[in-house]
């Protein structure tokens, strides 16, 4: 599949993302109302992995490019944030290490999961 097919159709599931985000009574990021769509139209076959494996590998690969402006944001605020940068560096601490186990946790029960699967 062309590049331009991949790229459109991740951002029309970015798009749908947006518009479910906006009809939900709660505030929901669009940003995870689009992964969870695409996780879905994956798993049921609606959208192929073909149809978005060489975008989203691109992607992830210049993941880093898509931070440059949350960053450049941090250093504008630099004054603000550096009046509280001890609770937000125990914050950021403490958060990334309860993902971190959470994850590796997510890890090993998935690998038991799999042995217990394939011992069927």
């Amino acid at each position: 599949m062309s590049t331009l097919k991949q790229v459109a159709t991740i951002f029309g599931i970015c798009l749908l993302g947006e518009v479910v985000s906006a009809i939900l009574p709660f505030p929901f990021p669009a940003a995870i109302a689009a992964m969870l769509l695409l996780l879905a139209a994956l798993a049921t076959g609606i959208v192929k992995m073909e149809a978005v494996d060489g975008a989203g590998s691109f992607l992830l690969k210049n993941m880093a490019f898509f931070f440059i402006p949350a960053g450049v944001a941090v250093i504008e605020h630099f004054e603000t944030i550096g009046a509280i940068w001890l609770p937000v560096l125990a914050l950021i601490v403490i958060s990334t290490a309860i993902v971190f186990l959470l994850s590796a946790a997510t890890v090993v029960l998935v690998l038991k999961l799999e042995k217990r699967r394939k011992a069927r």
